[in-house]
């Protein structure tokens, strides 16, 4: 191995742990993909965090700026190739690896930056085009990754919808925790709708009691959430056949958190239990081994054959 690829697994081992710490759902469907696939995935979500942890960090004085030099970054790792960081090196091989499209990332960076200014959304469509940067583009920087047996066109508006029904989750999930943060991104009108305001919010957290117009404006969102992920179930059988196990997985675990959601989401932060995340990787791991059979096989093939 050669220095300049030692130093390069060494980057992608780096995005391996961000992975494993702060996306463990997420991580454990990775598990699934082909090794070869796993280092670009890591790669695209520690890029993603260090986005995250940037509009977040409560003791950065100028978001925007840190934002802005984390976009100069990757621009020079792409243009010069010259070592930058071990999350940004990952990113940029990845990108050109998979021909993943630059433009995703501008988008991603847009809704990044909506987020130091912007504290609400009247409805779902001015929630919409927060989302098409926070979610829709993770969907579409993963698929050329994922591969697919359509052309690629064909998967993308799939891939999208469950980069969506995947933030819709997490709004559902987070809710109190964004509350904290000073953001709100359940819809304004569909709380108006059923009576819920900031303050009736605030309260709920505050006091840890449920309120039955809180819950009906949550189940409301809950019921929109599972129409996204059917909207987005038939695009997993576009993907490559040994890369559905992994999304089928992330797809089972995540919708299984709607499920959970009610009240208490404004105190707490819930759950998937460890016995049903194993008893759907578990399955998910042995659909995994048959799909890389046919590959293993061929490899094995063509190995002979020299």
């Amino acid at each position: 191995m050669s220095p300049a690829t030692a130093g390069l697994a060494s980057d992608y081992a780096a995005c391996r742990r961000v992975n494993a710490r702060y996306g463990k759902t997420f991580f454990l469907a990775t598990t699934l993909l082909r090794p070869e696939q796993r280092p670009a995935v890591h790669a695209l979500y520690a890029f993603a965090r260090w986005a995250d942890e940037i509009v977040d960090a409560a003791g950065v004085e100028d978001r925007a700026g840190e934002l802005d030099r984390l976009e100069r970054l990757l621009d020079s790792g792409l243009t010069s190739g010259e070592p930058s960081n071990p999350v940004l090196n990952a990113l940029a091989d990845t990108m050109r690896r998979y021909d993943i499209d630059r433009s995703l990332f501008t988008d991603f960076l847009t809704s990044m930056r909506m987020d130091l200014d912007v504290t609400e959304y009247a409805d779902l469509d001015a929630l919409g085009v927060y989302v098409h940067g926070s979610a829709e583009v993770i969907g579409l920087q993963m698929l050329p990754v994922l591969g697919t047996v359509v052309p690629r066109e064909e998967a993308a508006p799939h891939a999208a919808r469950l980069g969506v029904a995947f933030q819709l989750t997490n709004f559902l999930r987070d809710v109190g925790e964004d509350l904290d943060r000073g953001r709100v991104y359940l819809p304004q009108d569909v709380l108006a709708a059923h009576g819920v305001d900031l303050d009736l919010l605030r309260w709920v957290r505050r006091t840890r009691r449920a309120d039955e117009r809180v819950r009906n404006a949550l189940d409301d969102l809950v019921a929109h959430s599972y129409a996204i992920y059917q909207s987005a179930e038939p695009g997993i059988g576009m993907l490559t056949p040994s890369s559905r196990p992994c999304v089928r997985t992330a797809f089972t675990l995540y919708r299984d958190i709607l499920g959970l959601v009610g009240c208490e989401v404004l105190w707490r932060r819930v759950a998937v239990p460890r016995w049903r995340r194993l008893a759907v990787a578990v399955p998910g791991a042995g659909r995994a081994l048959l799909a890389r059979a046919p590959l293993a096989r061929a490899s094995r093939a063509r190995v002979t054959q020299r």
